[in-house]
């Protein structure tokens, strides 16, 4: 299972399917069926991992999933950055001397850890060698 799966718990208030997650007490949503709710509580996930990251907060990896949790993974592009970013946290540097670990300016910094800037796999590959780590890639059938 991957580093970036969160465990939601869904119960019934009403005729609402309402979402939990242990590790994001921030996400709040429900849908009126199971699907519906968790197709929100992924999308709710990804707000909240990238509001943690803009808001320069700590990302603590998600803890093991609890027995009647569901698994929801964060998407590959948002689960790349918030690799680097919570390495990036865990060692305690400043953008610039990643950056100037990186050869780059803190500008190409920002964005390499800007959840919402598009930034090539390569790029993210490479601050992770320089947080002393590597990205990896995997592919699990559904």
């Amino acid at each position: 299972m991957s580093d970036w799966t969160y465990g939601i718990a869904i119960g019934r208030e009403g005729l609402d399917y309402v979402v939990s997650v242990r590790d994001l007490p921030e996400v709040v949503t429900s849908g009126s069926n199971l699907q519906e709710a968790l197709d929100l509580a992924a999308d709710a996930i990804e707000v909240a991992v990238a509001g943690r990251m803009d808001d320069d907060m700590a990302l603590p990896r998600p803890s093991p999933l609890q027995e009647g949790e569901h698994a929801i993974l964060l998407s590959a592009p948002i689960a790349a950055k918030a690799s680097v970013y919570s390495a990036w946290k865990t060692a305690g540097l400043t953008k610039t001397e990643l950056a100037r670990r990186l050869n780059r300016n803190e500008a190409e910094i920002r964005r390499l850890l800007n959840p919402r800037h598009g930034t090539k796999l390569d790029q993210l590959d490479e601050a992770a060698r320089a947080l002393g780590g590597r990205l990896s890639v995997t592919f699990e059938e559904q």
